[in-house]
C-alpha cells in the first residue's frame, strides 16, 4: 500500500492530466491492485478525464454531484463537518468505479470525485481544526487518511495504491492530502514560476527556508508539535514538456536544470525527507545518480494530449487515427503518441 500526492504550487502545470495518465497507466500495468484517485482540487479537472472527458466526463460528474448525499469528496466532507474528530466510517459510500462509466479504463480503477464543493466548505473545514480537543488540529487534518482506511476496510484485505490530485494553492485540502500521504510527486513546467512554486512546495511542506529568520508555514509546524509524518518526496516529473525544450532552446534546459538543483539542494541538506526508490537501491552519492532515481521527463503529445484529456482515453491505450471530437474529426499521429506514452510509462515503472 502506498499513497501519492500530486502537487505543485502552481496551476497550469499539467498535474490532473499526469494524475489522470499516470493513475490509469498504473492500473494497466498493475492488475492485481485496486487503484483509487482522490481528487481534492475543486476544479475537478482528473475527475472529469476519469469519468470520459469534456463531455460525457462533465455528464457523469453533474450525475454525482446531484445524488444525496453527493456521490464525492464534498459528500465526504459534509461527513466529517458533522463529526470532526471522530470517524463515521462512511468513507465507501463516496467510491465510483470507472470502467462502469469509462469502458477505456481498467476495472481495477477507482475514484472519489471532485467537486466545486469543496470551495464553500473549506471555512468550516478549517475552523474545525482551531476548536475542538488538544488534538483538533491533527484529527482534522487525518481526514483523508481516514477516509482511506474505511476504503481499504470495505476493500477487504486486497493490495491497493492510492493517487491524490490536490489544490494547487497551498489550501487546507491540500493539507489534508498531504497529511494522508505517504510520498509526493511533484510536476512542473520549464519556466521561471514553476521553479518559484518549487521552491514554495519545499518551504511550505518541508520547511525549507531562503531566508533567515523566514516564517514557517502553519502546516509545517503542526506536523513538527503532533509529531506527525509529512510524505516523502519521491520524484519530480518535468510535464508535458514542449519541443523547444527537446530542441536547441537552452533557456528551457536551464530551468528545468535549476529546479533540479533546487530539490538536489534539500537532499543533501536532509536526505531523509525523500523516498528511496526502488526498495533496497543505494542511496544516490552525486547529482547524476540523484536526477536518475528522482526526476522524470514527460514530452507533450500536441494534439493526442487534447484528444486523450477530452475522451477520457489514456494516452498509453489511444491508437493512432482520426478521432470524433466535439463532432469534428481530428487526426492523431503515431509521432505524437510517442512522444508521450513511452515517458508515462517510465513513470508508472518507477511507482511502486
Amino acid at each position: 500500500m502506498a499513497i501519492y500526492a500530486i502537487w505543485n504550487n502552481k496551476g497550469g502545470v499539467g498535474k490532473s492530466y499526469l494524475t489522470f495518465q499516470v493513475a490509469s497507466e498504473y492500473a494497466q500495468q498493475n492488475p492485481d491492485k485496486r487503484v483509487l484517485v482522490i481528487d481534492l482540487c475543486p476544479q475537478a479537472n482528473s475527475s472529469s478525464m476519469l469519468l470520459g472527458g469534456m463531455i460525457n466526463g462533465e455528464n457523469a460528474l453533474t450525475a454525482l454531484h446531484g445524488t444525496v448525499p453527493r456521490t464525492s469528496i464534498a459528500g465526504y466532507i459534509d461527513d466529517r463537518i458533522v463529526s470532526p474528530y471522530q470517524n463515521p466510517r462512511t468513507g465507501a459510500r463516496y467510491l465510483t468505479r470507472l470502467s462502469g462509466t469509462n469502458n477505456a479504463l481498467p476495472a481495477n480503477l477507482y475514484l472519489i470525485a471532485g467537486d466545486e464543493q469543496l470551495e464553500l466548505q473549506s471555512s468550516r473545514v478549517r475552523a474545525a481544526t482551531e476548536r475542538g480537543p488538544d488534538e483538533a488540529w491533527r484529527l482534522v487534518h487525518m481526514w483523508i487518511r481516514d477516509l482511506i482506511a474505511d476504503v481499504a476496510d470495505a476493500w477487504a484485505g486486497t493490495e491497493y495504491t492510492v493517487f491524490i490530485d490536490c489544490n494547487p494553492s497551498f489550501s487546507i485540502y491540500t493539507e489534508l492530502a498531504l497529511s494522508a500521504s505517504d510520498r509526493l510527486i511533484i510536476p512542473f513546467s520549464a519556466d521561471g514560476s514553476s521553479k518559484r512554486a518549487v521552491r514554495s512546495v519545499l518551504a511550505l511542506a518541508y520547511g525549507v527556508s531562503r531566508q533567515p529568520g523566514q516564517a514557517q508555514s502553519e502546516f509545517f509546524l503542526g506536523t513538527l508539535r503532533h509529531q506527525m509524518n509529512r510524505p516523502k518526496i519521491y520524484m519530480y516529473v518535468g510535464n508535458r514538456l514542449t519541443q523547444s525544450y527537446y530542441s536547441s532552446a537552452a533557456a528551457f534546459k536551464t530551468v528545468v536544470g535549476e529546479i533540479g538543483d533546487e530539490i538536489y539542494d534539500v537532499w543533501r541538506a536532509n536526505p531523509n525527507e525523500f523516498s528511496i526508490h526502488p526498495a533496497g537501491s543505494p542511496l544516490p552519492t552525486n547529482k547524476k545518480t540523484f536526477k536518475a532515481m528522482f526526476q522524470k521527463e514527460v514530452g507533450d503529445a500536441n494534439t493526442a494530449s487534447v484528444v486523450s484529456s477530452t475522451l477520457g482515453t489514456p494516452i498509453c491505450r489511444m491508437t493512432s487515427g482520426t478521432k470524433m471530437v466535439l463532432g469534428k474529426g481530428v487526426v492523431v499521429n503515431q509521432s505524437q503518441l510517442d512522444k508521450q506514452a513511452p515517458n508515462i510509462r517510465d513513470v508508472v515503472s518507477a511507482i511502486e
